[in-house]
Parts: C-alpha cells; structure tokens; sequence
C-alpha cells in the first residue's frame, strides 16, 4: 500500500494521520513448481513399396476430386437458386467487422431532485455504468528487506508481489479496448490482467491481458489497453464505455456514487456526497516522489482496491477518478478523486500513444546520464523545476549527442511526465536500444528556465559501459 504521513499530528490535532493511496490493494503471491511433458517412444513405421504407395495416392486423390468437384458444383448451384448469388464470391467478400461496444447513457434531470427521489436512482445508475467498470490484477516484482539474516543474507530480497485495482472503460480503436485508471496502480507491472465487471461470478471468466499505453506520475493517471481480439464476444456484448461528466460544474453537497473494486474482492457500490472541492492533497509514490493534487473530497467509502474506479454523478456521468483516502484513527468518511476535467486532455493524449510491452533486460535502451532528483522540496528551496536533474552526460552517447547538458532538467519521456530517476527508469523497461524518442528538458538561462525538447536515440548497457571507461 503506498502511503504518506502528512505529520505526527496535524493542524486540528489529530495524530497518527496520513494520506493513502486507496489502492492498489496487495496481496502475496508465490507461485511455485512448473510443468513438463515428456514424450514416449516413437515406434518405427513399417515400410511399404514405393510404387505400390504410389497407385493407392493417386486412386485416393482422383475419387476425392471428383467427389470434391460434384459437391461444389452442388453447393453453388443451391445458393444460387436460394439467394440469387454464387456462394463463393459471398465468402470472399466477408470480412471480420468489430464491434462498437454502447456508451452509458446519462440520466435525465437534474442531481438535486435525483437525490431526493430515493435509492431507486443509485440502483439504476448502478445498473448502468457497473459494465463500464473492470477489475486490474498487477503482478510486480518488488525488493523487500529481510531482518532475520546476516551478511549477504541481509540484503534486499527480490519477491513477487500481486496488487489489485479499478479501471473504467473509455473508448476503443481499430485493435484496441482503452482503459483509464491510476498510474500507481499499474507502475511497475511484469504482468497485468482486467476482468470485466459483466464477467464477475461468470463460471470460466477468466482475466485477459492487458498493457500499458501511457501514464502520467505528475497526475497519477494511466491509460491500458486490452486486443480486441482477446475479449470474447459475449463480454464485448455486454461492456459499455463510461460517459465523461464535467467536474468543472461540481457544488458541494451533490449526492455521488463511486464504484471499485474494494479489497479486490469485486466491483462494489458506495455512495456519498461532494464534502469539499479543490483540497490540495500530497500523495507519495511508491519510488519516494510526492505527487501535489487538487482533489474533489468526498464522504463515500474509498477503500483499497478503489484506486482507478468511477466517481459518478446521479446522471450516471463519471466526474472523478478514485484515488485515495485519508486514514486515521481519529477520521472518518474523507475519501479524495482526481476531477475527470482536469486530467481528460491528458487521458487523450494518452490514449494515443504506441501499447508498449516491456523489453528484455539486455536489449534495454539508456540514456548516459548521471542525475539526482529534484523533490518538491528542492523545487521550493531552490526554485527549479521538478524534475531529474543531469549532474553530468556520458560523453558520445545518446544524450550528449542529443544537445543535453549538465544543469539540464528533465521532465518528460516520449510525451510523459518524469519526476525521479526511478520513474523515468520505469519508462526505459518499455524501450530498447537504437530506439528514437523525444525528452523534454528545462535549460537554465538567465531569466531562469527554457524548455526545449529533442529527439534522442537509446543507447545499449554495454554502450554506455563503454563510453564510461
């Protein structure tokens, strides 16, 4: 679970508070044992005369033409008298069509006298955004440190570790379905996998695999996609794509509903009202980095698991994207979630970005450079820019050739927002070497900091070795 504490006691008093994440929600997993099959003997085939092979081949292969020729002379001579048409043009001119998948349709009438009129609503606004939701399984290799050895045995240990969220569906293209959800709920993913929430309790539903499209660790958002193709048809039925609200028009007060997948146990529905809007909120990642929001506050249960999930309206629009809660043992009902408005060019931008998988180890592509972080606390101390500071470049290799220099900061990776070493290195998994991508770098100058962006080509671990000696 990530999580911040805020301070030991903060300004009303209460102590022990902190900011959590409210997902993903882990949970240990050790697999074990693998699978083999071993093939029996081969017994020899007994051989046969050549020529007599031969006369068998050749008698087989005439009666199967003829009766091959009859049955299609049959075939389209029904079709012809049945539909007007010869049979085999009408095959070739089928082509695979894939579907669009229906939008949730908005409730009419306004919040107010919705929230006045009964539970009947959020049963019904359930009813139809539940298909809109999924369910994402991240399984990650973390380090964790073991207590109980002495030498070697004391270092970081290497585990597999299964983390769960939410995810709401927003649109498809040619190949792809699209999904939004948080970045720390899919960072750092060896393998990812989405259960429609219209599958859930389905005998034989099983996950499908999913990748990553693009993220945004400024703003914790990301962008999945599933292969059409990988979904089966009688799921694609029944998914719909979630309908964009406008977070902008929010009063305080307005009845919500949020959907997730809570404890990972499934989707599940709680309600509440907007308690507050624009609440600065400071988040931490699971590499360190503090992540400054501004956050739509409300009172209905965010629990772990519902990172990613829908804040809707009672028109059934989703307004925000669930991302944490605050804990305490003096509070109560003070869930936070990013404002859809906010962050919705961003989520385009995304959604239009190559699906990527992670590359090998070996074939990884570097940047030759020699950085430090610049927290937010640094931003403020010293007035620069968040971000990853270059203390020096490799020379020769792929940001030297590329223009970059010591003082530069960088901010950005082929279109997406990096705060730390740790998660531009994230980024590099997903980009092997020879690979050309633009990054983007504030310059100083004298009237402070200029962005520039330039196109670098990635060089090899063996590459950068090299150049370093």
């Amino acid at each position: 679970m990530y999580e911040f504490d805020s301070s030991k006691t903060d300004s009303a008093g209460h102590s022990g508070s902190e900011y959590r994440y409210s997902g993903p929600f882990y949970q240990d997993s050790y697999r074990t044992g693998s699978s083999g099959r071993t093939a029996g003997d081969v017994q020899p085939k007994k051989k046969k005369s050549f020529f007599r092979l031969l006369g068998k081949a050749a008698c087989v292969g005439l009666v199967f033409g003829i009766i091959a020729s009859a049955a299609f002379q049959f075939t389209n001579y029904a079709g012809r008298q049945m539909f007007g048409e010869d049979v085999t043009a009408l095959k070739q001119e089928e082509s695979p069509v894939i579907p669009e998948i229906e939008s949730v349709i908005p409730q009419t009438g306004e919040g107010s006298s919705l929230m006045n009129s009964g539970s009947g609503d959020v049963t019904s606004i359930v009813e139809k955004c539940m298909p809109s939701l999924v369910a994402i399984t991240n399984v990650s290799v973390r380090e964790v440190q073991n207590f109980w050895g002495f030498g070697w045995y004391n270092m970081p240990q290497q585990r597999e570790q299964t983390s769960t969220g939410t995810g709401i569906i927003i649109g498809q293209n040619e190949t792809e379905l699209l999904i939004v959800t948080n970045n720390h709920v899919i960072a750092g993913a060896t393998n990812l996998t989405v259960l429609f929430s219209v599958d859930e309790g389905k005998d034989g539903a099983d996950a499908v695999e999913a990748r990553i499209k693009g993220t945004d660790v400024t703003k914790d958002v990301g962008v999945i996609a599933v292969s059409l193709k990988d979904i089966p048809a009688e799921t694609m039925a029944e998914i719909k794509t979630a309908t964009i609200g406008d977070s902008s028009k929010l009063k305080v007060g307005e009845q919500v509903v949020a959907i997730g997948n809570a404890l990972g146990y499934g989707q599940s529905v709680t309600t509440g009202i907007i308690s507050a809007l624009g609440r600065e909120v400071t988040l931490q990642n699971d590499d360190g980095t503090l992540i400054n929001n501004t956050l739509i506050q409300t009172d209905a249960a965010i629990n772990p698991g519902n990172s990613g999930g829908a804040l809707l309206n009672m028109q059934g629009q989703v307004i925000g994207i669930n991302e944490a809660k605050y804990s305490s043992s003096n509070v109560e009902g003070v869930g936070y979630a990013i404002p859809i408005s906010d962050v919705e060019s961003l989520i385009g931008d995304l959604k239009t970005m190559t699906t990527r998988s992670e590359v090998d180890a070996d074939k990884m592509g570097y940047l030759g450079i020699n950085c430090q972080d610049v927290t937010e606390e640094i931003s403020k101390q010293y007035d620069m820019p968040v971000g990853i500071y270059l203390k020096s470049v490799v020379k020769g290799c792929a940001a030297d050739k590329a223009g970059l220099k010591k003082g530069d900061i960088l901010t950005r990776f082929d279109g997406v927002a990096v705060s730390s070493y740790d998660s531009l290195r994230e980024r590099l998994q997903y980009y092997e070497a020879g690979e050309t991508v633009e990054v983007t770098v504030q310059t100083p100058d004298d009237d402070g900091y200029v962005e520039k962006t330039v196109r670098v080509t990635l060089n090899s671990r063996e590459e950068i070795d090299a150049a370093s000696e």
